[in-house]
């Protein structure tokens, strides 16, 4: 007897939901790391700022590839390109100020919220647990702007100050991997 293989919609779910998961998991891993030595490291902390993006750049490779690749995925190809782009500004900037840093972080922001928006709204149909991607989105485009303008100010600014951002995230990748979750369960059950 052959076994059925899954749909590719099916597979795409079980992808997002360990996707969704290992998001979540790495970004309370850089919040911890943040806060717990980042900010009182400042080497640490300009490399925290680096990798964040760069990590954004291959979680968006990785998601496309198991997605249909780049090429079927042009929200996931430019947010690839954007990440790195930032990743080399963040470099640069944290020869500026903090400031600059941040600044660049909450362009990035904006942005990177806009384009998870087009990215989510296009799975729209196919996926199930994209509210939140799409509120996610939402969230980050302001947190960019609210980032921005705490740079334009004269507080104290470090790494943690774009770790409430990730936190937010965070509660978002884990709200879309448990409603895949609780779907995915659901599924398995009507098909045994």
């Amino acid at each position: 007897m052959q076994t059925p293989q899954p749909s590719i919609t099916h597979a795409q779910n079980q992808w997002l939901q360990s996707y969704y998961y290992i998001r979540a998991t790495a970004s309370v891993i850089w919040i911890l790391l943040a806060v717990l030595i980042g900010k009182d490291h400042p080497g640490i902390g300009a490399v925290l700022f680096i990798l964040y993006p760069a990590w954004d750049a291959l979680a968006n490779y990785l998601d496309a590839s198991k997605s249909g690749g780049l090429a079927v995925n042009p929200p996931q190809k430019f947010n690839l390109i954007v990440s790195l782009i930032v990743a080399a500004a963040i470099i640069w900037s944290l020869s500026v100020s903090i400031n600059a840093t941040i600044k660049v972080f909450g362009i990035w922001a904006i942005f990177s919220g806009l384009l998870q928006l087009s990215a989510s709204l296009r799975r729209w149909n196919s996926s199930n647990g994209q509210w939140a991607m799409i509120l996610s989105g939402a969230q980050s485009a302001l947190a960019g702007i609210f980032m921005f303008r705490q740079a334009s100010s004269d507080m104290h600014l470090d790494v943690t100050t774009v770790a409430p951002y990730a936190a937010f995230g965070v509660f978002y990748f884990l709200i879309s991997a448990i409603t895949l979750t609780l779907k995915n369960g659901r599924r398995r059950k009507v098909t045994v």
